[in-house]
């Protein structure tokens, strides 16, 4: 008979600028913990940076006597920039992303322009998962699943019971993510949809995002079984055809993420601004007619 999984304490921390929900993910039986998808403030008006979001997650797991041993990005976020680089200085941890970033770096650092001097080998992150690669926190084992068509690089992360599916996934009257960024496909969207359904109905996920459809109340968890019966993209047993259909209309009537011209540049480099020139300022482009 297989044991249960461990069940982590999962605590969220929600960011109402950019509908994004970060978590500190404990191994029950230690003091060891992850973090997932943390959030770098930006006055993107006035180029100011802050960290109120990420001070908050740090308050946190010093008040609660934690170790930070993994910094876990599910994906190169286009909608809000990493914090990861920060906490990790204070904190201390691995800080980890699919082996694909690889990818994405020179997807994007062609879309921006990049020099020589930006490394497209994923080398401003600690570790590269692999599919079916698997880590520990304290004495809880993870894994990590592929599961590319919001961006080639998209993990999730399977702690224990808890699975922190990134943007794969939103909550059932959420649907699913877009798949029309550079690099996104609908029909490897709804492939790695169904690995996710295939865990077991029990297991807990988790989401990068909620936009409290039908002004609900913002909420971040639900089942496995959940989805697989109430999904409104994909539950009830829709075929990937019409997935595809319905995910490349909608698609096509959606504008770009506020956030996602200043989320990529950062993003790509493992949550650091751009290099400074040799003034000592830092800027952002923005590549006129290209997104």
């Amino acid at each position: 008979m297989t044991p249960a999984p461990v069940s982590p304490e999962v605590t969220a921390f929600f960011d109402a600028d950019t509908n994004t929900i970060s978590y500190v993910v404990k191994d029950p039986g230690s003091d060891a913990c992850a973090i997932v998808d943390s959030v770098m403030d930006i006055d993107y008006a006035a180029g100011r940076i802050s960290y109120d979001h990420a001070d908050e997650i740090i308050a946190f797991v010093n008040r609660n006597k934690l170790r930070v041993e993994w910094l876990i990005e599910t994906h190169v976020h286009a909608d809000h920039l990493s914090a990861a680089p920060y906490i990790q200085g204070i904190l201390g941890g691995k800080l980890g992303i699919g082996a694909k970033i690889t990818v994405v770096q020179e997807t994007f650092g062609k879309i921006f322009n990049e020099g020589t001097e930006f490394q497209r080998d994923g080398s401003q992150f600690d570790r590269l998962f692999e599919d079916g690669d698997s880590y520990m926190v304290g004495g809880m084992e993870c894994h990590a699943i592929h599961t590319p068509g919001h961006t080639p690089a998209c993990m999730t992360h399977v702690m224990g019971d808890a699975a922190f599916v990134g943007d794969t996934l939103f909550m059932p009257d959420g649907g699913s993510a877009r798949a029309d960024f550079p690099g996104g496909d609908a029909g490897t969207l709804y492939d790695s949809i169904q690995k996710v359904l295939a865990l077991p109905g029990e297991t807990r996920l988790f989401m990068c995002h909620d936009y409290a459809p039908n002004g609900r109340e913002i909420r971040w968890e639900t089942t496995v079984a959940e989805e697989k019966a109430n999904n409104i993209h994909v539950g009830g047993g829709r075929t990937r055809e019409e997935f595809v259909k319905f995910r490349t209309e909608r698609d096509a009537s959606l504008g770009m993420p506020r956030l996602i011209i200043p989320s990529l540049q950062v993003n790509m480099r493992a949550g650091e601004l751009p290099p400074a020139d040799e003034s000592g300022k830092r800027f952002l482009k923005v590549p006129l007619n290209t997104l």
